[in-house]
């Protein structure tokens, strides 16, 4: 009975003199930057409702949904924080078995000699001296030497035992280091996080550029055609006598220049799908077949629910990562001052010790010490107090980070949330844009048939047709870009099975 009640006392004592400050989670308040959702005028709003971490769906885009979900295991910048994780965790339970007894066995054999002029000659043993007692081959248990011999004879020693040393974290010094390297593993893992979270957001940036890229290849095109017909008009109209061969020329190095275009968006598909490829651990090509088929940007959702502002700093990976580091710095605090006490430890052995291998299992062979140890530091030349000097700047530096990240996350956010919305009112307006060229173009042709215009008017308004889809096939690039942006600024996209799996291990 006494002894658990001992273990229990114990227990409490220890866990009631950790010195050192203890940790609180930071408070920030939460800016209300959702409030922009009520005066968004964009088709494509974001509303504050619960937030789906898989938010490339939002995308409705099978590919990319495909490659999100490979994205996970084949990304080698996620293996490379994925083993970094492992590292700290590894580090976490060295750190860990401090709070425990250390136990080591250990067992020797020795062919020993004693020397007269050493250990021999405190106990009176001269090379010519004659003891009541001398070792024998037969029974090599004296000290004196044989006639005509120096130093005891050799004999054989046999031993084996247990060293057991366990200290008493009085202080928490030891407490406060696990509690410290849990930290670090924690934010190791948000670091992980924040990888994955990045190399998800890079993966849909380059899917919709190469989209992007794709669809102004075809808009190319497509005014290479119509440029050549326009060469072809002005050439029938050179043989009927209407015009002259600068009109030939102008048409002509019209569609030059179109062309022109083509090699150079060509080459951008390429060296974008290599990019695709990259994030997903594949080597140069591999994906040629799957993502050269043109494809259209991912239109937008009509509603992007966002969560709730309060959601923010609990999901993103950065601030969870700051903040693991500023437990981290906080518990160090902890050990630094814990130096300055003294250090118990309990220590013991146990074993067998015989000259004869045929009695050393025998009870009246055993030996045992057992006793505590204490250090206590006296003179350090101020090594103990720049040690705490120094982790209480980092911790101050710490705080300072978490501070600037909160910060930072709601600038992103806020930021995400206007570009979101004023892209989408853009690309409304160069719709207008588009269709507004499109008809002039047509007219133009008609009146330069006529003779009513010159040829260069309708250079020029082929010209600005050109422009005008080019700016918003962008637009809508930059759109869906946007929405990449503000799910990245929000957290979501690590929430993944594979996290949480990794999480656990």
């Amino acid at each position: 009975i006494r002894t658990p009640v001992l273990a229990t006392l114990l227990g409490m004592l220890l866990s009631a003199c950790m010195v050192g400050p203890n940790f609180e989670r930071p408070q920030t308040a939460v800016p209300d930057v959702f409030s922009r959702t009520q005066s968004a005028q964009a088709p494509s709003r974001a509303i504050e409702a619960g937030f789906d971490s898989d938010w490339w769906k939002l995308l409705n885009d099978p590919t990319l949904d495909s490659l999100e979900q490979r994205l996970t295991d084949a990304n080698l910048d996620v293996a490379a924080a994925s083993a970094r994780l492992r590292q700290s965790r590894a580090q976490q339970r060295i750190v860990g078995a401090d709070e425990y007894p250390t136990v080591s066995g250990a067992a020797s054999y020795n062919r020993e000699r004693g020397s007269i002029n050493g250990i021999l000659s405190l106990l009176g043993v001269t090379p010519t001296g004659s003891q009541s007692q001398s070792a024998s081959g037969a029974s090599p248990t004296g000290v004196a030497p044989l006639p005509g011999d120096k130093g005891s004879p050799a004999y054989d020693l046999y031993q084996f035992g247990f060293d057991a040393s366990w200290e008493l974290d009085f202080w928490g010094r030891v407490r406060r280091g696990v509690e410290a390297a849990t930290a670090v593993s924690n934010a190791s893992y948000e670091d992980r996080n924040f990888v994955l979270l990045s190399a998800r957001a890079e993966l849909a940036r380059d899917y919709v550029q190469l989209r992007d890229t794709q669809a102004l290849l075809e808009i190319a095109q497509q005014n290479l055609e119509i440029a050549r017909d326009a060469t072809r008009l002005t050439e029938t109209r050179v043989r009927e006598g209407v015009t002259t061969n600068l009109d030939v020329a102008n048409a002509a190095a019209q569609a030059a220049s179109i062309e022109s275009l083509i090699p150079t968006l060509e080459a951008n598909c390429e060296t974008t799908i290599n990019s695709i490829g990259l994030l997903l651990g594949m080597q140069p090509g591999e994906l040629q077949q799957t993502l050269s088929a043109q494809g259209a940007v991912p239109k937008l959702p009509n509603n992007v629910p966002i969560g709730f502002a309060s959601e923010v700093v609990q999901r993103r990976p950065d601030i969870r990562r700051a903040e693991a580091q500023l437990h981290a710095a906080t518990a160090a605090i902890g050990m630094a001052k814990a130096d300055f006490y003294p250090r118990i430890s309990l220590n013991g052995s146990a074993g067998f010790q015989s000259l004869q291998l045929s009695n050393l299992a025998d009870w009246a062979s055993g030996q045992f010490v057992i006793g505590p140890s204490i250090t206590l530091p006296i003179f350090e030349g101020g090594r103990l107090k720049g040690t705490l000097h120094l982790r209480e700047a980092q911790q101050q530096e710490a705080a300072i980070v978490y501070k600037r990240t909160v910060l930072a996350a709601w600038r992103e956010v806020d930021d995400a949330l206007v570009l979101y919305d004023a892209e989408q009112r853009r690309n409304e307006r160069l719709q207008q844009v588009v269709r507004l060229n499109q008809s002039a173009l047509s007219i133009a042709r008609q009146r330069y048939k006529a003779g009513a215009v010159d040829f260069l008017d309708v250079l020029n308004v082929q010209k600005q047709l050109l422009d005008a889809q080019s700016n918003l096939e962008h637009s809508k690039a930059n759109a869906a870009t946007n929405l990449i942006t503000l799910c990245k600024a929000l957290g979501g996209g690590w929430e993944s099975t594979y996290a949480q799996q990794d999480a656990r291990q």
